[in-house]
């Protein structure tokens, strides 16, 4: 190969990383934000029994909450292409701090050393697992087909769950939930490299969502392994 191509294919590879490495500070910064604004309000919430009794007392704000945390989930990822920068931030903080309003109840439920400890083992898993995902060359576009359908199995376990509480089928829906989203970490790593990579890794409401998806990876993860590792309270 001529030196000049050489030259040019250095070069490529460079701003490839420069882009690919911007991208993902802006999605990892926006992800442990909105974990910050999560873990504050789900602390404010469970630290008032006035509130907390007010939210989960009353299961017209309980569900309205919920709903909008689908609303926003939906919006963001069916406009990510048209929401301006400022928009999507808006809608991703808001997201956070209703999800830390329906996560107060795990703090109300568990004891803190067991949600602390747990909360340390899923970031160490998470982030061993983005790692490899962000740095494997192998194409993940397979395993995220069978993850995909590993989730609609759990969900659809799940609502069996909630009118069925066997012990048996809890464990199981537990143990599937780790490796789904286990799985699913990887595989959305390895799609957001490609995305940067793609776009450039200049649309800032790509990087909020970006953030989003890796966001709900990881509560999913914790409150998954939170069955197995949480001690509750007496």
């Amino acid at each position: 190969m001529p030196s000049h191509d050489r030259s040019e294919v250095a070069i490529s590879s460079s701003r490839d990383a420069e882009l690919l490495a911007g991208f993902l500070r802006g999605v990892y910064g926006w992800m442990c934000g909105g974990l910050v604004i999560t873990a504050v309000t789900a602390w404010a919430v469970a630290s008032s029994p006035s509130i907390a009794t007010a939210i989960f007392g009353n299961r017209l704000i309980f569900w309205a909450i919920v709903i909008a945390q689908f609303g926003i989930v939906i919006t963001l990822s069916a406009r990510v292409n048209r929401l301006a920068a400022g928009t999507a931030s808006a809608l991703f903080i808001a997201y956070s701090a209703l999800t830390g309003v329906t996560l107060s109840s795990v703090l109300l439920l568990y004891t803190g050393e067991s949600v602390a400890s747990t909360f340390v083992v899923s970031a160490g898993m998470f982030g061993a697992l983005a790692m490899y995902g962000t740095l494997t060359q192998r194409n993940l576009s397979g395993v995220g087909q069978f993850l995909f359908m590993g989730l609609v199995g759990l969900v659809l376990a799940s609502v069996v769950g909630m009118f069925w509480n066997n012990g048996g089928l809890q464990f199981m829906i537990s143990f599937v939930g780790v490796f789904v989203f286990a799985g699913l970490t990887v595989y959305d790593a390895q799609r957001l490299k490609a995305l940067a990579l793609a776009d450039g890794g200049s649309a800032s409401a790509v990087t909020v969502v970006g953030a989003l998806v890796l966001y709900l990876d990881f509560i999913n993860l914790f409150l998954f392994l939170l069955r197995f590792l949480g001690g509750r309270r007496k």
